[in-house]
C-alpha cells in the first residue's frame, strides 16, 4: 500500500512540475500588433513565408515590411505564433 501511495505522489509531483514546461511551450495567437503593440484588426494584415501578420493599424504593415524577421522574432520570443495563410493551410 505504501508503495502505490509513493507512487501516485510521485506521479502528482511530476505532472504539478511539468505543468508550466508544457504551458510555456504552448503557441498562443496573436492578439497585438507587433509594430505598436496595439490591439489587432483583421481587416489590416500582411503575408509573409506562408503566415499571416496582424496589425493595429495601416501603416504598422509598411514598417514590418522593412524588417519582418526583426518583428517575427520579437513575437516568437513572447510565444506568439501567427497563423497560416489561408493558402498555407
Amino acid at each position: 500500500m505504501k508503495g502505490i501511495k509513493l507512487l501516485i505522489l510521485t506521479a502528482v509531483l511530476a505532472l504539478f512540475l511539468a505543468g508550466p514546461v508544457l504551458a510555456a511551450g504552448a503557441a498562443k495567437p496573436q492578439t497585438t500588433c507587433p509594430v505598436l503593440g496595439g490591439n489587432i484588426n483583421k481587416e489590416v494584415y500582411t503575408d509573409y513565408k506562408g503566415q499571416r501578420i496582424y496589425f493595429c493599424c495601416q501603416g504598422c504593415d509598411a514598417e514590418f515590411k522593412k524588417d519582418p524577421e526583426k518583428y517575427l522574432k520579437k513575437m516568437k520570443e513572447q510565444g506568439v505564433t501567427p497563423e497560416q495563410t489561408p493558402a498555407a493551410k
